[in-house]
């Protein structure tokens, strides 16, 4: 690989393995978001991706605003060719993106135009999606709207969940920036305009969108639990024996059945807790109530918490 000066900005865990790659290859600074408080001492801990990078000796940026002129000046100081975005977490000024002598580019987790923004790579589980991918697009002032460079495609297993569909979109990213920064070097590099027809946007994810909603099909709501595992999880609510409204979380894998009832009724309690839906049921399998451990159907059940005919959510 050609070396140019490259600045690696981003924050999120999924950007690691394409900083890793970038190490013996003409990398010079990383810019990532500022230290934050985590848990509840609020101990003020930097993210992973600075960790790595002080571990090699490369110089870090931490900005609170990558608007900051005194920051846009360290940048421009350090001369850089290409700029390398993931998982950043900041929007970009045009100043910003100009001070790359030959082109700022995005790293996205989807195959854009198809899902613009944060939670990526849930939207396409939970679409049923068959497949996904990494794009590289040059970076516009506009959400992820780009023009392409190149796509890497990723198949979407049956039963995967969220959390190991980041993982391996994590790491093909590598795979998909090697060649893009390639094609920079030698000038080969397209500008696929994005068809704004086809284009969607999914926001961020709040833990509030994990309320399960059980008036959706059973099929619907398999899919939504795997998207959302591990961020930001999905639950529900249920009465315990002393009227005392509890919050249940729900992981995967669960199974669809034809069972019908109504919504949020639970239809068995033996061996596995089964579910209504607004179209079959889902057969959980493992659950965590509040103030608990994590544990199976069956353990959750001994204190006999549900019985048939009780009702889940609101």
């Amino acid at each position: 690989m050609t070396k140019h000066r490259i600045v690696f900005v981003g924050t999120g865990d999924i950007a690691l393995p394409s900083f890793a790659t970038l190490l013996d290859a003409g990398l010079v600074a990383l810019v990532t978001q500022p230290d934050k408080p985590v848990g509840r001492k609020q101990v003020l801990t930097p993210p992973r991706i600075k960790q790595e990078a002080l571990a090699h000796g490369i110089p870090v940026l931490q900005p609170e605003s990558a608007r900051d002129r005194s920051f846009l000046a360290e940048l421009t100081a350090l001369k850089p060719d290409v700029i390398v975005v993931m998982a950043y977490g900041q929007i970009l000024s045009q100043a910003f993106l100009d001070i790359a002598r030959v082109a700022c580019i995005n790293l996205h987790a989807s195959l854009l135009p198809r899902y613009r923004g944060a939670a990526c790579i849930q939207a396409a589980i939970d679409a049923g999606d068959r497949q996904t991918g990494v794009t590289v697009m040059y970076v516009i002032k506009a959400l992820d709207a780009g023009d392409i460079i190149l796509k890497k495609e990723l198949a979407i297993g049956r039963h995967e969940t969220g959390g190991e569909l980041h993982d391996r979109l994590a790491d093909l990213a590598p795979v998909a920036l090697t060649e893009a920064l390639a094609q920079l070097a030698e000038g080969t590099a397209s500008r696929e305009p994005q068809d704004e027809a086809s284009a969607s946007y999914v926001s961020k994810l709040l833990r509030e969108d994990g309320e399960i909603d059980w008036s959706l099909d059973a099929e619907a709501l398999e899919r939504r639990i795997r998207a959302y595992d591990p961020w930001p999880g999905t639950s529900t609510s249920y009465v315990d024996k002393k009227g005392r409204v509890r919050r249940l979380k729900i992981f995967p894998q669960v199974k669809v059945c034809d069972q019908q009832g109504t919504p949020g009724e639970v239809l068995a309690v033996d061996g596995l807790l089964r579910v209504a839906c607004g179209k079959g049921a889902l057969e959980i399998d493992r659950l965590q109530a509040d103030g608990s451990r994590r544990m199976t159907a069956v353990e959750f059940m001994l204190g006999a918490p549900l019985a048939v005919g009780d009702c889940l959510g609101n």
